[in-house]
């Protein structure tokens, strides 16, 4: 069974700079699991890798999509497995690199999307979105599904919609869909997870995104919306779009804008790593430096190369 390597880890641990060092120890391929990366345009807002690091190593789900079009994790499992196969044929290793939980699942213990849509019963909940709000919604789910409204806040208002809609079609909640689909072992999967001091990843993140807004974050969304993409697009409805977005609109100050960013990043990592930790195969390494990262780096390079000789 073919080896592939996934590393994880919350926003800002160091997942990129990992995989350019496992670059410089192996020959490797880097299969992307970020639902927001593939996304032209959407650049600096999603840390994407510059030119000369796709240059070096070749990276798929990377700048391959405009906004309006859909990607979501099923396609990037099904598509994966397609290109794990294609890397591992010309004798390299594939490394599956991203904090998007649900993709990484998707691809290593399938995921199914089979529960069809009910138009009655998703314009029921949107007329209740509109006369209570999203907290009454979240509420509602609550009473039926109380896992995934843990993985889930208020605002996040059309996946809390398609959990109740699930739900209410079925009788069963999302998540026991998502589990029902047992994949075929196709691969073997060694996850590699990356886990800082909680209070160092929350500079890394007020740093990054100080550097954010420094390249450009607000300009760039800007000539997002100058093309004339919508703002309700879900590529748009990430964080760091959605709150420099509202400052365009005048409906917050552009410091206030930032603060946002910063503290909806901290509760995104929070949740990552909440989902993260649910998963007993992922073997976690504390991470205190950039120099923590070569260490790991050399380990993981080793192992490999001790399987294979």
């Amino acid at each position: 069974m073919e080896e592939v390597i996934v590393i994880v880890g919350p926003t800002c641990s160091g997942k990129t700079k990992l995989s350019m060092l496992l670059s410089e120890r192996l020959d490797i391929e880097i299969i992307s699991a970020d639902s927001r990366q593939i996304f032209k345009l959407l650049n600096i807002g999603t840390a994407k890798p510059n030119i000369e690091v796709v240059k070096k190593v070749k990276h798929y789900f990377v700048d391959e999509l405009n906004a309006d079009e859909e990607f979501n994790a099923s396609i990037f499992a099904a598509k994966s497995e397609i290109i794990i196969l294609k890397i591992i044929k010309k004798y390299k290793i594939p490394i599956v690199v991203g904090g998007s939980g649900l993709y990484v699942k998707a691809l290593i213990d399938g995921i199914t999307e089979s529960t069809n849509t009910n138009k009655e019963l998703r314009t029921t909940f949107l007329e209740l979105r509109q006369k209570y709000g999203n907290d009454y919604l979240y509420k509602e789910l609550k009473k039926v599904d109380e896992f995934s409204t843990k993985k889930l806040l208020p605002q996040n208002w059309k996946r809390v919609i398609r959990a109740l809609e699930v739900y209410h079609l079925t009788g069963k909640a999302i998540w026991e869909h998502h589990i029902e689909e047992i994949k075929q072992e196709k691969f073997k999967f060694k996850q590699f997870g990356l886990l800082w001091n909680r209070e160092v990843l929350y500079k890394n993140i007020e740093n990054r995104i100080d550097e954010m807004v420094k390249l450009g974050l607000v300009d760039e969304i800007r000539s997002i919306l100058n093309l004339g993409y919508s703002k309700s697009l879900n590529a748009l409805n990430t964080v760091g779009y959605k709150e420099i977005i509202q400052y365009l609109e005048n409906q917050i100050t552009f410091n206030r804008a930032i603060e946002l960013i910063k503290r909806n990043t901290r509760r995104y990592a929070k949740r990552q790593m909440t989902w993260f930790n649910a998963d007993k195969r992922i073997k976690w390494f504390d991470i205190k430096s950039e120099n923590d990262l070569i260490i790991l780096a050399d380990i993981i390079a080793k192992e490999i190369n001790e399987r294979k000789n």
